[in-house]
């Protein structure tokens, strides 16, 4: 059955063809939120949310927008956005014990890799003060170049040319 027959199908409610549909694209929207969850247990939570979503949204599809799987990508990728936006997410994160981060240090012992770990604010506190406000809330807050500029009350176009400075001089404090 080729995609555009299943979307027919789909279209119609047929519960078999969206156990098929979950069954082709599951993996990978799973991998695509489990990179931004790091948590199987809510990785598993959002992405039956997102297909709860394609269920009740999938009129909104246009083909003529772009493909399915990207549209479907894009749900899967907005889900895990809001639920690391969520303040049940963030309060469960405030409680973890530095238990949980050993491994991290454990698993491979390049410098490289320790300073995700083990430090990159340290890193990132020698950069300028705007440099610093910046990356917190792009990278640390995970804030949009939009709400950053809204933030900081300077323009979207401000907003990304200081961030590709700002990551410029952060590699050469790197590199050194």
């Amino acid at each position: 059955m080729t995609q555009e027959e299943l979307l027919e199908q789909i279209y119609k409610k047929d519960t078999k063809a969206f156990t098929a549909l979950y069954d082709m694209y599951s993996k990978n929207l799973y991998g695509v939120i489990f990179n931004m969850l790091n948590d199987k247990e809510e990785s598993e939570d959002v992405l039956q949310e997102v297909f709860v979503k394609i269920w009740k949204n999938l009129d909104s599809y246009n083909e003529s927008k772009g493909r399915f799987f990207t549209w479907i990508l894009n749900i899967a990728r907005n889900a895990t956005i809001d639920r690391l936006r969520s303040k049940s997410h963030n309060n469960s994160r405030k409680n973890l014990s530095s238990d949980n981060f050993v491994h991290l240090l454990d698993y491979n012992t390049s410098v490289t890799s320790k300073i995700d770990a083990i430090g990159i604010k340290t890193f990132i506190q020698k950069l300028k003060p705007k440099c610093i406000k910046l990356i917190d809330l792009l990278f640390f807050k995970g804030y949009t170049q939009q709400e950053a500029s809204e933030e900081l009350e300077i323009p979207l176009g401000t907003v990304k040319t200081q961030n590709r400075n700002c990551i410029k001089e952060l590699r050469t404090i790197l590199e050194v």
